[in-house]
């Protein structure tokens, strides 16, 4: 069941309801998106159909909620798994096309599209392009590597290969303050981590090992899919930093440079046709205008304090690149 909130009311409520619901929105009382999926022609007439799938922002498996868990957003494992069913289900998918605009996120999510295009491609042997556009770094990076070519825009900023855990240390600020960390744990390393005391070296060393486990299962994919690339060059590519579109091209971590118009073309000569006709799946009330456009999904207005939230992640590891969290961190005092 779906509303629409009217403005007036809002202002009744004060300032604080100015702030959180600044302009009219429609709310999802059940804090789902709609679960019906159209279909939308975006380019062409005629021709094999070449899905476009959009992997954009930060990479998650959840759906998230906003003012008081009133509004949804779908996260990107949910959303593509819907979308590579109904392409399964439906059989008329020639080609699909991977518009890659996003730093990374959640190593977890990130492996299960990577999985879930892999078992796509193995059950319809339908070819998959992955085209970066502005950014396509750390896990989104990592979903790349299921496709049969990966292409850069002349602009686009690649790489971050690894992994990050995000953290830090408030034990000065809190001692200047007056409080005190009263926390009781069951176990030596089950608050390791904690923004409330200094790391000890053991706790170190046991993150650090889990932090290699996961980079070592990066390594492996990118060897994997830069079949060129010995697991030893992977490794010396994959040490944290970006590359330029140019950069990338010359250590092999992409295949071409090219446009999205481009590599459209590549895919109609591969198939062999005189044209093909650029189609996406979305949910209910939101749509592509073009190519380039991008979907809104129903419920996707944020309020300001979650918009400032967002940019920061929660605790956790992460196939991400985020500059901003080590610039944060020091300026806040957060980091030595």
């Amino acid at each position: 069941m779906r509303f629409a909130l009217s403005c007036k009311p809002l202002a009744l409520l004060g300032p604080l309801a100015a702030v959180l619901l600044s302009g009219c929105v429609t709310i999802n009382v059940g804090g789902s998106p709609e679960s019906e999926i159209g279909e939308t022609l975006i380019q062409g007439q005629q021709g094999p159909k070449v899905l476009l799938l959009d992997i954009d922002g930060e990479i998650t498996s959840a759906n998230s909620s906003s003012f008081l868990g009133w509004v949804s957003s779908e996260g990107t494992v949910s959303r593509l798994r819907d979308q590579l069913a109904l392409a399964e289900q439906k059989g008329d998918i020639a080609a699909i096309l991977l518009r890659i605009d996003s730093p990374g996120g959640s190593p977890t999510a990130s492996d299960a599209i990577y999985r879930q295009i892999v078992d796509f491609k193995r059950k319809t042997s339908v070819p998959v392009l992955a085209q970066f556009l502005g950014m396509g770094t750390s896990g989104a990076y990592f979903i790349a590597m299921a496709a049969d070519e990966v292409v850069a825009t002349r602009t686009t900023v690649t790489g971050s290969i690894g992994v990050v855990l995000l953290g830090f240390n408030l034990s000065e600020l809190m001692e200047k303050i007056g409080v005190d960390n009263q926390t009781f744990t069951s176990g030596a390393f089950k608050d390791a981590g904690s923004m409330f005391r200094p790391m000890s070296q053991a706790e170190r060393e046991q993150l650090q090992s889990v932090v290699d486990d996961l980079y070592d299962q990066f390594v492996l994919v990118v060897a994997e899919g830069r079949p060129k690339l010995s697991v030893e060059r992977v490794r010396e590519l994959a040490d944290g930093r970006i590359y330029s579109a140019t950069q990338a091209l010359e250590v092999g971590l992409v295949d071409r440079i090219d446009t999205l118009d481009g590599s459209i073309e590549t895919l109609r000569r591969r198939l062999g046709a005189e044209s093909v006709q650029v189609v996406s799946y979305h949910r209910k009330r939101s749509s592509l205008r073009n190519i380039y456009s991008r979907a809104t999904a129903p419920g996707s207005f944020k309020t300001p304090t979650e918009s400032l939230a967002k940019a920061w992640p929660r605790p956790g590891f992460y196939y991400l690149w985020w500059p901003g969290a080590d610039f944060a961190g020091t300026l806040l005092g957060w980091r030595d």
